[in-house]
């Protein structure tokens, strides 16, 4: 849900563990399409905060949407062998 970014399942702060899994899932085999899109909206909630009056703690936000991606990532060395 934006403004807020919360997660209009759970109203978790987005994204919550179930989106997260859904967007690896989604971009499987894509991490570097995956972290530009996570990229894009950090920028879009940073935007969106500001505009609310809220001054965000961006490494914070940083570690909420991109932080996680780490996790995600396949070794496609590993996999071709």
């Amino acid at each position: 849900m934006r403004p807020a970014w919360l997660c209009r399942n759970c109203a978790a702060p987005w994204p919550c563990s179930p989106a997260q899994l859904h967007l690896a899932t989604e971009f499987y085999g894509h991490s570097i399409a995956l972290a530009f899109y996570l990229a894009s909206n950090l920028h879009d909630a940073i935007d969106d905060l500001r505009a609310l009056g809220v001054h965000p703690d961006l490494p914070a936000l940083h570690a909420r949407f991109l932080g996680w991606l780490s996790v995600t990532r396949r070794h496609r060395r590993a996999e071709t062998l």
